[in-house]
């Protein structure tokens, strides 16, 4: 044999990485590891500060390196896309992925300030002294006095949330699992780390991991049947496999089927969103808050990339499958919402039907070619409803942190009657993000919702655009009948007291409350920024 022809055969080719591009990434990946040296090398004692302005600097220079990122993406394919393929073809950055990524560092800042609130708990945090302890032993009661913190869910915090980055850049079905399960494993953890409560909070955490793996073998299980089907894992080769493979249409179905049912699990949808309520009301608050902003963006973000980027050509495959979903999803959380008497879980149901009300907008037309001029494509509408979303949630979950009684959080709803007289500014913030949750004039989710329900009824997806009003009417009933409770209803027994925050919290209020009225008044900007960012590119 010609030892040249083995040379050109077996010629090593160098991997680039795009540096820059990733650099949200890399700062968010090394700010976790030193998190967890922190925690190896520095005092107890002042583990907390240096954690806390760690969490927040990383998290806001990495904030700052993805706007960054976004204003230099290189224009493709005659400007209806911007930006590049990274790490030879496993991630892409493009518009997107920048502003997935904005917004998931975004409401991660606020997730990580209501971590490092101390104030309420009285001086302590919200999370266990001593995970390892049992609850009602002489060593978590010991832990307790002694003011003891578990500082390690901000590094925690930070590996999910790179996780969260991954998800929604990720180019094929290996780095979107790798993706998926580095987001899910703290947020596993973290979900059993309540200081109160808590065989409540191990019981959420544990129904989440148990039911967080289930879904992940799905999503396994149905990437190798797709492997099988197109013979890659890259989306643009299935998708160049369903164009032009017409031979083994039921692995694709399967595999797409599989694949779907771990991300709507992940995406909190019916029938997969059993976990909700439990983990909202059992987790943390902190946390809650943290997970139903940024989870769902993740999710969202790659469920988009995956049925837009590798099924999208055959799309009317899997639309009618997202039309039942949809339609089931707004149904069973606004149905199942009007019977709570748990805030956590009232806004656990909100969560999913809101989740449906996202898919609404899925189902939409997905190229600007394809639009009158003036109306917003499904991807821009879907961008813009996840950020109104992200800010009355965390916004809810934050006021639900400072309402309570001789036990901690008080998240029954009867406690909270008369909290209007008693604390009028706090309810009635809370009472303007349920009335944005419900979609009332004057806030952004009413424009979040006009959105996604205009881009459905621009396909034709007029049936589900009618459940979803009619879920919308159901949700106003559970949101007002909270708002009466409040300031038209006085408590019997104990009664909920609103207490004084630091300014951490009760900064996080006040930008979720600014953010919802402007973005109700002034959707325009944001608007335009999500139609800026393009079309997904392969």
């Amino acid at each position: 044999m010609n030892p040249a022809v083995v040379g050109a055969a077996t010629e090593f080719v160098k991997p680039t990485i795009e540096y820059f591009q990733l650099l949200p990434l890399l700062l968010i990946f090394g700010v976790a590891c030193a998190g967890v040296l922190v925690e190896a090398f520095v005092a107890r004692a002042h583990r907390y500060l240096v954690q806390v302005i760690l969490t927040v600097v990383g998290l806001a220079g990495a904030l700052v390196a993805t706007i960054a990122v976004g204003l230099t993406l290189d224009e493709v394919g005659e400007g209806a896309a911007r930006g590049q393929l990274a790490m030879s073809g496993t991630l892409v950055v493009d518009g997107p992925t920048t502003f997935f990524w904005g917004i998931t560092l975004l409401f991660a800042i606020g997730g990580a300030v209501l971590f490092a609130e101390r104030r309420i708990e009285g001086g302590v945090s919200a999370f266990a002294g001593q995970a390892a302890a049992l609850p009602g032993t002489d060593a978590e009661r010991q832990a307790s006095t002694r003011g003891l913190d578990h500082t390690e869910v901000y590094p925690l915090m930070l590996f999910a949330v790179l996780g969260m980055l991954l998800f929604p850049a990720s180019n094929d079905l290996l780095t979107m699992f790798v993706a998926l399960e580095v987001l899910s494993l703290p947020l596993y953890l973290m979900c059993g780390l309540a200081r109160r409560r808590r065989l409540l909070s191990q019981e959420a955490a544990l129904k989440y991991f148990l039911l967080g793996a289930f879904s992940s073998g799905f999503f396994l299980y149905g990437a190798a049947l797709i492997y099988g089907f197109a013979g890659s894992l890259q989306f643009a080769e299935i998708n160049e496999a369903v164009r032009n493979d017409v031979a083994n249409q039921s692995m694709m179905l399967i595999g797409m089927g599989m694949l779907a049912v771990g991300l709507l699990f992940k995406v909190g949808a019916a029938p997969f969103h059993a976990w909700t309520p439990d983990v909202y009301q059992g987790a943390p608050t902190a946390v809650t808050a943290f997970m139903a902003a940024c989870t769902k963006i993740a999710a969202f973000g790659a469920l988009l990339r995956l049925f837009y980027v590798a099924f999208g050509s055959d799309r009317w495959t899997w639309l009618p499958m997202f039309w039942i979903i949809a339609v089931l999803t707004m149904v069973v959380g606004a149905v199942l919402a009007v019977v709570q008497s748990d805030i956590k879980r009232m806004l656990a149901y909100s969560s999913v039907a809101h989740t449906g009300f996202l898919l609404t907008g899925v189902l939409g037309v997905q190229s600007a070619t394809e639009l009158a001029i003036g109306q917003v494509t499904s991807l821009q509408a879907v961008l813009f409803y996840l950020t109104t979303y992200g800010f009355a949630m965390i916004g809810a979950f934050a006021v639900v942190t400072l309402v309570r009684d001789s036990g901690g959080e008080s998240t029954q709803i009867v406690r909270w009657a008369g909290l209007g007289r008693r604390s009028p500014l706090l309810a009635g913030t809370f009472a303007f993000f349920l009335l944005s949750m419900a979609g009332i004039p004057l806030t952004a989710g009413f424009v979040g919702k006009w959105a996604v329900f205009a881009v459905a009824l621009s396909a034709g997806a007029w049936p589900v655009v009618i459940a979803a009003i009619a879920s919308s009417i159901i949700a106003v009933f559970f949101y007002v009948r909270l708002i009466v409770v409040m300031f038209f209803m006085d408590g019997d027994g104990e009664v909920a007291l609103a207490v004084r925050p630091s300014l951490l919290t009760s900064g996080t209020i006040a930008v979720g409350v600014v953010a919802t009225f402007v973005l109700g008044v002034v959707p325009g900007p944001v608007l335009e920024l999500a139609g800026h960012a393009g079309e997904f590119i392969r």
